[in-house]
């Protein structure tokens, strides 16, 4: 986990409905709840453009956040994010409180390496991204803010699965602990479409060239 933190500055709330929910949104404000941890859940708010400043940077998403409510700080993570349809307004967010000794499921970004010197593209393949992010476990202190997935020794045709990807110390991918057949593809390189209808058209139209060419010898012995 990088040294980065993020603190959200929390306003208690009493008034709860939809109604006062829509009256907070119309103030510039989210409301959120924190729960977990054994504890009651809470129902607070948050600025709203403070709230769209953080989210703009991915490792909001992973990392340990700070609370801090009534003169009081919780650790959390999100859990839920509801956002307006068609406008850039977070409509509700949902955290979970974090105890630092008790591992947590939280699920970070991949960030693809060294595309451009793959094998596979150098040889005219293109990149195809099955995944964006995967579920970890392990304990707070441990949280990457994101896993890196190398492909500097991918050929053409190649994939790489989840299985591939190393790991930081105390790190788990929570869905290969489901089995090997949960190690499910995240990128793969392969030929274009036209240039595969293309290099099939080109076969084809040596293969006729050929057959010709041995009809015209035979007619003419």
């Amino acid at each position: 986990m990088s040294g980065e933190s993020y603190v959200l500055e929390a306003e208690a709330r009493n008034d709860l409905g939809k109604g006062a929910s829509r009256r907070l949104r119309r103030t510039g404000k989210v409301p959120a709840i924190l729960y977990g941890a054994g504890k009651e859940p809470t129902s607070f708010c948050v600025d709203q453009n403070d709230l769209l400043h953080k989210l703009e940077n991915e490792a909001f998403f992973s990392h340990i956040l700070t609370v801090k409510l009534d003169g009081k700080e919780e650790n959390a993570i999100i859990k839920d994010l509801q956002r307006h349809p068609s406008r850039p307004v977070v409509m509700h967010m949902d955290l979970q409180r974090v105890n630092m000794s008790e591992k947590i499921r939280v699920h970070v970004p991949l960030h693809f390496m060294n595309e451009d010197q793959a094998p596979g593209v150098r040889e005219g393949g293109l990149v195809t991204h099955n995944a964006t992010e995967t579920e970890v476990s392990c304990l707070p202190k441990d949280l990457p803010e994101f896993l890196e997935v190398d492909l500097i020794e991918l050929d053409l045709d190649g994939i790489v699965h989840l299985s591939d990807i190393k790991l930081p110390a105390g790190v788990e991918i929570v869905e290969l602990s489901h089995g090997e057949g949960h190690d499910q593809p995240i990128a793969s390189i392969h030929m274009p479409r036209a240039a595969k209808e293309e290099s099939a058209a080109d076969a084809s139209a040596e293969g006729g060239e050929e057959a010709k060419s041995g009809e015209e010898g035979n007619s003419e012995s």
